[in-house]
């Protein structure tokens, strides 16, 4: 689906959404003039994407943001196909410094490659921080973009992972990276 307007009375333009078809379910994008916004987890239907885009009465718009870039529905289906896909969109995300250095710094994270949560919280300059970093990747607004699936334990061990499978979607995610093609 392309992304469409959501509209209010104000009649400004603030964001853009759009519902993904993929092959592992159902994705919402939330775009807005800067970047993208926020990003869905998997979906068993289009209403239940839409409703964890979170989307308020002030997304609205009449008409596609000028110059943003809109492929990302087409490279989404294209990495949960496990073809190579590159993310360098730009965000407008919400978070805190923290949270959005912490965000920066798992998105230098190579495909198919893992980091510890203790090796974010050192690259952002805060050791001793790495269950505040987990609770950063909790909070990720725009999973695969920021693939916070590549972030596990010190021991290699996999740990929480938001999605609707949990760890299970992580291991697959992380599978699928490294070209294991039986998931």
């Amino acid at each position: 689906m392309s992304l469409s307007p959501k509209m209010s009375d104000k009649q400004e333009v603030t964001c853009w959404y759009s519902l993904v078809s993929t092959s592992l379910g159902w994705l919402g994008v939330l775009a807005s003039p800067k970047g993208i916004r926020r990003l869905t987890f998997p979906q068993a239907s289009p209403s239940m994407a839409y409703e964890y885009l979170e989307l308020s009465e002030r997304d609205i718009s009449p008409e596609p943001a000028p110059g943003l870039s809109l492929d990302i529905e087409g490279r989404l289906e294209q990495y949960l196909l496990g073809l190579e896909t590159t993310f360098d969109d730009v965000l407008d995300v919400f978070g805190t410094p923290f949270q959005k250095r912490a965000w920066e710094v798992v998105r230098t994270i190579p495909r198919g490659e893992t980091r510890s949560y203790i090796w974010v919280a050192n690259a952002i300059g805060s050791p001793g921080a790495a269950r505040a970093v987990g609770q950063a990747m909790r909070a990720n607004p725009v999973p695969f973009i920021v693939p916070c699936h590549r972030v596990i334990g010190l021991d290699g061990h996999l740990c929480g992972y938001g999605g609707p499978d949990g760890v299970g979607l992580k291991l697959k995610l992380l599978e699928m990276e490294r070209g294991h093609r039986d998931w």
